[in-house]
């Protein structure tokens, strides 16, 4: 759905964005992360066919960047990180103007349909202007969605949200996903990106890594359980560390971290030794990484490499 090869910007000197190469399949979400000036909304922007490559090719819905921009145009939905809407126009003004457009047959009622299902129907003969930053959003959010377009590209969706409205968000992608959307986003929120995206790539101008989220953690840090242990002893430790499945274990305050081939597949035989060798075992839990803890390790990984 949406392909890359070696797609490089460069303005004057420097490079917004080099050599990058990724590919996202249909139907899923897709999460873009960086830093601020790491090329995020430079990509996005070329693959919308709104800024031209320096070199390298792209591809979104089969149609080809700088051959076919303005059916890319055309065919995808953008959220840009200004919500760029008419402020002296009310909500259902705005989104029929766009919804026109966008050659849309039924305007009235698309304009209805979103305007309901991101909580703005209430407002929709409010001046925009009056409307708080977190329903600009939103409003900007029903605009790309107006002519039900197979591709989306997010920039920063619930950056200006409150708590309740960035859950309608979420809600809300995870609906179009289920319809088969493709969804690419730009964020700084990794706890969302974790709980949203599919695959996630991280970018500094090049890109870093692209995997699942759960495959980055595993990359990184491999798979750990942390064993709560009422005493702990250097025999215990010991006995750990000589199962098979095992492959290190470390001292934590009251019990042991331990890496293994597959905690679902090993846990009930590591309990079975400890208990075995007469351990007061108080509980078991996988060890959780965040998004954002692979997140800055690959960031320093990349800065020790460079």
């Amino acid at each position: 759905m949406i392909r890359t090869e070696n797609l490089t910007k460069r303005f004057g000197d420097n490079v917004a964005v080099d050599g990058l190469t990724l590919q996202v399949a249909q139907g899923e979400v897709f999460g873009f992360l960086g830093p601020n000036g790491a090329g995020k909304t430079t990509t996005m922007r070329m693959l919308s066919a709104l800024v031209a490559p320096t070199s390298g090719s792209a591809w979104v819905n089969g149609l080809q960047v700088g051959a076919d921009d303005a059916a890319i145009r055309a065919s995808i939905g953008l959220l840009t990180e200004a919500p760029g809407l008419y402020p002296r126009l009310d909500a259902e003004q705005n989104l029929g103007f766009f919804a026109k457009l966008h050659g849309v047959q039924d305007v009235a009622g698309q304009v209805r349909t979103y305007l309901t299902l991101l909580g703005l129907w209430e407002r929709r003969s409010e001046p925009v202007g009056g409307f708080s930053k977190g329903m600009q959003q939103k409003l900007a959010i029903a605009r790309a969605l107006l002519h039900e377009p197979p591709v989306l590209f997010l920039d920063e969706p619930t950056s200006a949200l409150d708590p309740e409205a960035a859950r309608v968000v979420r809600d809300f992608i995870e609906t179009l996903r289920e319809q088969g959307r493709t969804i690419f986003i730009c964020t700084h929120n990794l706890d969302e990106a974790d709980r949203l995206c599919d695959h996630v790539a991280v970018i500094k101008q090049r890109l870093i890594r692209v995997d699942t989220p759960e495959a980055l953690r595993r990359g990184l840090y491999g798979q750990s359980v942390l064993v709560r242990l009422q005493q702990v002893s250097a025999q215990l430790h010991a006995l750990v560390a000589d199962l098979p499945f095992v492959h290190a274990v470390s001292d934590t305050p009251g019990g042991l971290r331990v890496s293994l081939d597959d905690p679902d597949e090993n846990n009930p035989a590591l309990v079975h030794a400890l208990v075995g060798a007469g351990a007061a075992v108080q509980f078991v839990e996988r060890e959780a990484h965040s998004l954002e803890q692979v997140y800055f390790d690959l960031m320093r990984e990349s800065e020790v490499a460079a």
